[in-house]
């Protein structure tokens, strides 16, 4: 195993590994455990009592934070006419068709965060789904982006909208904030993410929900939260 640096090994011991926090708690002990020179961002881990391998129990979805991401998000539209317009007005960073699934194919430019398309757009946008689909950017009407509602998806992604996937494992992992928010503003984020994983348990999922919840900074050690917390979920 690998030997952590003497400041990670002093935060260390300001959490109890054993223990299972209030959630305003825990963000706060993550603040505290905050070491580097850089502004870290806060990661919230929630295991699932969820078989991901089953269809019906795909834990998927998208969440719009009261306090941003603290980050500019670029984003691409895939639209044509009067849709291209709203999603220049809404703050768009790109906006195109052919033009820009071109620009992809034969550069390779992915210079944008999110990328978002009208419903007509998607037999074009498909020519590049090879390209954009391993990296997390092919839009998906699942998660909103792939909408005719351009203006307000464009607003919504610039203003750290989040989407997230249950991985095989059976974990959602999502940011929720960076380590320079305060608490308050972190444990909005937090709760708008666990409302929505609440929201969207599966009928068919048995037993315990939310087994475990861990948040975090990139480089500080992991801080359990109660599920109790939200235990609407816990059974």
């Amino acid at each position: 195993m690998p030997t952590r640096g003497k400041k990670y090994r002093q935060v260390i011991g300001l959490v109890d590994r054993s223990k299972r926090y209030d959630p305003a708690e825990a963000l706060s002990l993550v603040k505290s455990a905050h070491y580097t020179k850089f502004d870290e961002t806060v990661d919230l881990a929630v295991n699932l009592g969820v078989n991901p391998r089953h269809a019906d129990q795909m834990v998927r979805g998208a969440v719009v934070y009261p306090h941003g991401l603290g980050k500019t998000v670029r984003v691409v539209v895939f639209a044509k006419g009067d849709k291209e317009i709203e999603a220049r007005e809404a703050g768009a960073d790109f906006v195109g068709g052919e033009d820009l699934v071109k620009k992809i194919q034969d550069e390779g430019w992915l210079d944008f965060d999110k990328a978002i398309a009208t419903p007509d757009m998607m037999g074009l946008v498909g020519r590049i789904g090879r390209v954009l689909g391993p990296r997390g950017l092919m839009p998906n009407p699942k998660v909103g982006t792939v909408t005719f509602d351009i203006g307000n998806a464009v607003r919504e992604t610039k203003a750290g909208r989040v989407e997230f996937r249950v991985d095989k494992a059976g974990i959602v992992h999502a940011p929720i904030g960076k380590t320079s928010f305060d608490a308050e503003k972190l444990l909005g984020n937090l709760n708008a993410l666990m409302e929505t994983l609440v929201r969207l348990k599966p009928a068919t999922a048995k037993g315990v929900y939310l087994k475990n919840i861990t948040v975090s900074s990139t480089m500080g050690p992991g801080v359990k939260i109660d599920p109790g917390a939200y235990l609407g979920a816990t059974h």
